[in-house]
């Protein structure tokens, strides 16, 4: 048996980990090996825990380009023009630093995209803070809101979508996944595997520094710890700089002058090389000597792990060195010869002449033991309810109470800090419509990308809620008339080493893959983030979902918001319940189980949905999600600037009246267009009329329950984030 050290397990590694390191070594690693090791058999590097059941997902499709394994998932948008997309997490440094941590996330998640040689396009983001009664949360909620609209703003990528939401498992750990889209002319894209024997390494981009050792990497593989001092372990961030990179890799692949091309994110130098390598069956030498540097006295283990941002490393034929070199001289991005591509499975490490670390790339890579979950259903509610707020309201104040609910407010405050316009392809920026558009006259098409999902409801039931995630995007797609093309998520879950987060993320995944495969989606792409908990207990379970769709064009398209005269009609096999709902949450009456429903019913609606906005028949669609029918209903409302009059009273039948009002639940969506235009609908059974936009105030009658306010007090309440950001917490 190997010796045992104290020091692997001040890096994460377990004894039995170790053990199987030295025999595969066949002697003790170095120190230089040992932070290698920790780093790529870290849960955010080997999905030690989840790999086995991300095998379960669909990711074949036809119009799929690349899929799971490359820096991002692509699909084929037609005349050559291929759509790349990915959603990551930054979530343990934004906890820590949220500025940095969500800048730095934002400029990660670009990397991976333009590393296929795509350009950015659009950046959408998913965040999750606790309660906003708390300063902790404000902090992080305006940091991390900050940090987005400063890398994204200043790099030049507008960021067209998102979702926040506010719920107390996510106090001590803040979620900040984002996901970023981009434009490849096919042929030109590039694979991140290594090839050819004396090819060179060459390193671009900013100089390498002590900032970010041990980061992401390190953050997202264990539970973050009250009052651990972790600050100068987020990277520091610099939009310019990967400006200035981004630009110089799209000339280079515009010039056919890389064989391959990878980011350097988490375990840095350590992951992309020897990722690079294991992809192309190669071995790969790297000299720490020849690496620029912002800290003189790094050690070669420090150089190896380094998180510093804005760096590529690119494999490159001899004969081209010297051009891709006089290009990065030109973009001052700081292009240095590093290693070169080797025969056979060895990453040697050398310092000068001297070899500091020799190991073999399927030991590193492939080699890391991967573990069999023991899930086990929880025997009660694990999350808690907070005090009761709505104890006795009627149903009027109960919707302008649900309205001014920071998670279903108005996020303008949020995304008024970010550009949504920049590159003049934005169709539908955020609120005009459930998901963004973006014009693609390059490809004579357009697309829609939406983001979503609620940890919430997940957590009530995380088979049916992760169903849910992926039936609101499809939805959200088709309020614009597009038809998805592929999926990307970002499961964020706690220690699966505890049996009911395994249980959550067997269950979760199992319904993501079975989500998929009956919409005929394939995955692409994604990340998984564990160990999002502290003593205090896991967050929600979160499958953030990001899905991209194609529609034929981007004129004419809906908006969430009625028109004066439009008919109001109901479309989908909408069946709420209470359970689970942000009005259970209210009443402090959460608890396990949802309302139960079928996909099958939920897709028929999404494609009749779809083909009505694509012949012009609808001037509003939205779909029914936080807050239910109600709060969706006056959403539409508030963003028409005119009332309605809606009678409930044809779909409700012997069910709950208040479910109806406010309940949630899949397959619902709000029409609203001419009444020839309507009638139609309802004569083909796809929607049932209930209604008219009409006068200044929001009436919807629910057999006995009335809700009656006026609509400038709907706004108000719906529009108050601001003011509560503002306000000093009691």
């Amino acid at each position: 048996m190997a010796a045992v050290s104290a020091k692997h397990r001040d890096l994460g590694l377990t004894d039995h980990e170790y053990e199987l390191i030295c025999a595969g070594l066949g002697r003790e690693p170095n120190d230089v090996e040992l932070a290698m090791f920790s780093l790529l058999w870290s849960e955010h590097c080997a999905y030690k825990h989840s790999k086995k059941l991300l095998r379960r997902l669909p990711t074949e499709g036809p119009r799929v380009v690349m899929g799971p394994g490359e820096n991002a998932g692509a699909v084929d948008v037609g005349g050559g023009w291929s759509v790349a997309f990915k959603v990551e997490s930054h979530n343990h440094p934004s906890a820590v630093e949220p500025f940095q941590g969500a800048a730095t996330g934002v400029g990660g998640i670009m990397r991976d995209i333009f590393a296929l040689g795509a350009r950015p396009i659009a950046v959408l983001d998913s965040l999750r803070f606790g309660e906003l009664d708390s300063l902790r949360s404000r902090h992080l909620l305006d940091g991390a809101v900050r940090g987005i609209g400063h890398y994204g703003n200043s790099i030049g990528v507008p960021t067209v979508g998102g979702e926040i939401y506010f719920e107390a498992p996510y106090e001590q750990n803040c979620l900040v996944n984002a996901m970023c889209v981009g434009l490849a002319r096919t042929h030109r894209m590039v694979r991140a595997a290594a090839a050819g024997v004396g090819n060179v390494i060459v390193l671009m981009g900013a100089t390498t520094g002590r900032d970010g050792i041990g980061g992401a990497s390190v953050l997202a593989s264990a539970e973050l710890e009250e009052g651990d001092d972790k600050r100068p372990t987020v990277q520091i961030g610099d939009p310019f700089e990967e400006k200035k990179v981004m630009e110089c890799c799209l000339e280079l692949l515009a010039g056919d002058l890389l064989v391959s091309l990878q980011d350097l994110g988490a375990a840095g130098l350590t992951s992309s090389a020897c990722e690079m390598a294991s992809a192309g069956g190669v071995g790969i030498d790297i000299d720490v000597a020849r690496v620029p540097l912002r800290n003189p006295d790094l050690e070669p283990f420090e150089v190896m792990v380094s998180e510093s941002q804005e760096r590529m490393l690119a494999v490159v034929e001899p004969g081209k060195v010297d051009e891709v070199l006089a290009i990065c001289r030109k973009w001052e991005t700081g292009g240095t010869a590093i290693g070169e591509v080797t025969e056979g499975d060895r990453i040697r490490i050398f310092d000068g002449a001297e070899m500091v670390g020799d190991m073999p790339v399927t030991l590193l890579v492939d080699d890391c033991p991967l573990y069999d979950l023991e899930p086990a259903e929880p025997e009660e509610w694990i999350y808690g309810n907070g005090d009761p707020q709505l104890v006795g309201s009627g149903p009027s104040d109960t919707l302008l109470s649900l309205l001014a609910t920071p998670t279903i407010a108005s996020k303008r405050w949020a995304f008024e800090q970010y550009d949504s316009i920049v590159q003049s392809r934005t169709v539908r920026r955020p609120e005009q419509a459930d998901a963004a558009v973006l014009q693609i006259p390059d490809a004579k098409t357009a697309i829609a990308v939406s983001i979503d999902c609620s940890g919430r409801r997940v957590g009530c039931d995380p088979y049916l809620g992760t169903v849910e995630a992926v039936l609101e995007c499809a939805q959200n797609l088709a309020c614009v008339g597009a038809e998805p093309l592929g999926l990307t998520n970002c499961l964020n879950f706690g220690n699966p080493e505890k049996p009911t987060v395994a249980w959550q993320l067997d269950r979760s995944t199992r319904a993501l893959a079975d989500a998929c495969e009956e919409l005929g989606v394939p995955v692409v792409g994604g990340n998984v983030s564990l160990y999002n908990e502290t003593d205090r207990g896991p967050i929600y379970p979160t499958p953030v979902v990001g899905m991209v769709g194609e529609l034929p064009s981007p004129e004419g398209l809906p908006t969430a918001a009625l028109r004066a005269g439009d008919a109001i009609a109901i479309a989908g096999p909408f069946a709420p319940a209470l359970a689970g709902s942000q009005l259970a949450k209210l009443r402090g009456e959460l608890g396990p189980g949802l309302g139960p429903f079928e996909i099958g019913p939920v897709k028929v609606a999404i494609t009749e949905v779809r083909e009505a906005v694509r012949e012009g028949l609808l001037h509003t669609v939205h779909d029914v999600s936080d807050g239910g029918l109600a709060c969706a209903l006056a959403e539409c409302a508030i963003d028409g600037g005119v009332g309605l009059q809606v009678d409930l009273g044809p779909l409700i039948g012997d069910a709950d009246p208040e479910a109806w009002l406010f309940g949630e639940g899949p397959g619902g969506f709000v029409l609203g267009g001419d009444v020839i235009a309507i009638e139609r609908l309802v004569e083909a059974g796809t929607a049932t009329l209930v209604g008219i936009a009409s006068g200044d105030g929001i009436r919807i009658a629910a057999g006995p329950l009335t809700v009656e306010v006026a609509v400038d007090d709907a706004a108000a309440a719906w529009r108050s984030l601001g003011a509560l950001m503002e306000a000093t917490p009691a």
